[in-house]
């Protein structure tokens, strides 16, 4: 597989490999949940926000070293600076919670 080495590559795909993933948790583990009660659920439930962040975190985790393993340094710099901000949003909504 080719894989591109440049910053925005890791920005956008670390953006959307949470997206991706909190789809397919929800298509496979909440999928009897209408998508909107499903996403109220989220919101006021802690633990949820939790599941999710952590989820979110090891998709970019795979993805991260998926491109260090193939010496794609800048797109790999991308991911990380995405995780990191992932993370810290997830830290604050759990304090805010």
């Amino acid at each position: 597989m080719k894989l591109k080495d440049n910053l925005p590559l890791g920005l956008v795909l670390a953006l959307l490999t949470p997206v991706l993933i909190f789809l397919l948790l929800y298509y496979f583990r909440f999928s009897y949940y209408p998508f909107g009660e499903f996403l109220q659920t989220v919101q006021r439930e802690s633990r949820l926000v939790t599941f999710f962040g952590a989820w979110s975190l090891v998709g970019n985790i795979a993805l991260f070293t998926l491109f260090i393993n193939n010496r794609k340094d800048q797109t790999a710099k991308g991911i990380f600076i995405v995780t990191v901000l992932y993370g810290a949003l997830f830290l604050l909504l759990k304090a805010l919670m």
